[in-house]
């Protein structure tokens, strides 16, 4: 698998200093599993702020720095912040339960989900136009997170839809074109909040993709109505 669209500097920083929402972060932590490029980026970027960490000046703590510590260990647990989960826990020291393949979906041979996808429940595939389903990819540590897979006929198109912040978009297999460029496996697509597109599949086969947003995502037209209170 030859890679040849990868995250952007900004996302790559995010990831390794754990400020990126849960959503992107998945679709990074699949990307980072093909692609040996992007994953000695983030040691590199990680190693930087742990030196920047031991250059830096420690601070006095409060008084009762400790006494709030202490209260905090007695009460209830606090909800984990997705993004600070690090890819190693998120790729490999967590459990790997394989869940079933969801209704709807029907791999090509030789294709399988991703492990840090196929861990996760996914619902059932619903037709949303001609040629193409989606599924919405739950995440136990972030449930308002936005992560769709798609599978989408030869030739056909996503709807014509927009998002508010950053919609990321990782290949697994097929290939689609968008008028910024063609995309295959393992490439990682990210389209900023001006984008207003309708990414259109190869006509040599099917195109099953993830898809990931930093803000909601928006059909177009009548399709926007009968998906808004699904997205």
């Amino acid at each position: 698998m030859s890679v040849s669209t990868h995250p952007g500097t900004e996302t790559l920083l995010r990831y390794a200093a754990g400020t990126l929402p849960a959503g992107p972060r998945l679709l990074v932590d699949v990307h980072l599993d093909g692609c040996p490029e992007c994953r000695a980026a983030v040691r590199q970027f990680t190693a930087v702020g742990g030196a920047l960490l031991d250059a830096s000046e420690p601070l006095a703590l409060a008084p009762d720095a400790l006494d709030r510590v202490l209260a905090r260990l007695d009460g209830p647990p606090a909800r984990r912040n997705p993004g600070l989960l690090h890819h190693a826990e998120a790729a490999g020291a967590m459990p790997q339960k394989r869940h079933p393949l969801p209704e709807g979906l029907k791999l090509p041979p030789g294709v399988v989900l991703p492990p840090a996808i196929a861990s996760r429940r996914i619902g059932r595939m619903v037709p949303v136009s001609p040629g193409v389903r989606l599924g919405l990819v739950h995440l136990e540590e972030d449930p308002d997170a936005q992560v769709l897979l798609f599978r989408i006929a030869p030739g056909r198109a996503i709807p014509q839809h927009t998002h508010a912040g950053l919609e990321f978009t990782h290949v697994i297999c097929g290939g689609f074109s968008d008028p910024n460029g063609h995309y295959g496996p393992g490439d990682l697509v990210e389209c900023d909040a001006d984008i207003d597109h309708s990414p259109r599949v190869d006509d040599d086969g099917e195109c099953i993709c993830l898809a990931a947003f930093d803000g909601r995502i928006r059909f177009r037209g009548l399709l926007g109505m009968v998906t808004r209170p699904f997205l």
